[in-house]
């Protein structure tokens, strides 16, 4: 297991850092790069799991119950080309959303309508070198909420939009697959569909 002063070639001696990352949403054309330049901060994915209690007498016996991903919500400003404004409102358009102008209009928004209009979630943490070292994944995600910032005359910030995700899991894959589970295998996904751990472990 690699320390911090393990020597340039070993795999621990630089931590993750905050500002080294990289997304892409595949439904949205970034322009020259394939990766949302304009991107400012965003949540890593987070589950909670809930607990189930039993009382026994003076006693209580706690039990793992449902598994939720919480939101993920991150901020981008709008550099106008392109127009972020216009492409969440036609994210949303294209999901299903019609504003009710017209009596005979009864469609709504489908689930299935909104993940592929968005396409995929990605969020990369990177090296020094540029390189992924953590790869997430977010499943069947679609547009919650939008927020499109805030106007102020004395302000001369650049105008920031803010996006909340909601999806059904995440996926994260890491190149080298170190886990420090005493005992783990060197696979380099989780959650990816496989359970490489047969479904009967206890």
């Amino acid at each position: 297991m690699p320390f911090w002063t393990t020597p340039q070639g070993g795999t621990g001696r630089d931590p993750k850092r905050g500002f080294r990352f990289r997304i892409q949403i595949t439904g949205i054309d970034a322009g020259n790069s394939s990766y949302m330049w304009y991107a400012k901060t965003v949540d890593k994915p987070s589950l909670e799991i809930s607990t189930t209690e039993h009382d026994y007498l003076n006693h209580k016996f706690r039990f793992p119950g449902k598994t939720v991903w919480q939101p993920v919500t991150m901020k981008m400003v709008d550099p106008t080309d392109p127009d972020i404004g216009a492409t969440l409102s036609d994210i949303v358009q294209y999901a299903g959303y019609h504003p009710p102008s017209q009596i005979d209009d009864h469609t709504s928004m489908s689930k299935s309508d909104a993940i592929t209009t968005l396409g995929d979630v990605i969020i990369e943490q990177i090296d020094a070198k540029g390189a992924p070292i953590e790869t997430w994944t977010l499943k069947n995600a679609w547009i919650s909420k939008v927020t499109y910032g805030s106007l102020d005359y004395s302000s001369d910030e650049l105008t920031e939009l803010e996006l909340e995700f909601q999806y059904d899991w995440a996926q994260i894959d890491t190149p080298k697959g170190q886990s420090g589970r005493v005992g783990a295998d060197s696979r380099t996904s989780w959650w990816d569909g496989n359970d490489p751990y047969g479904t009967n472990e206890t």
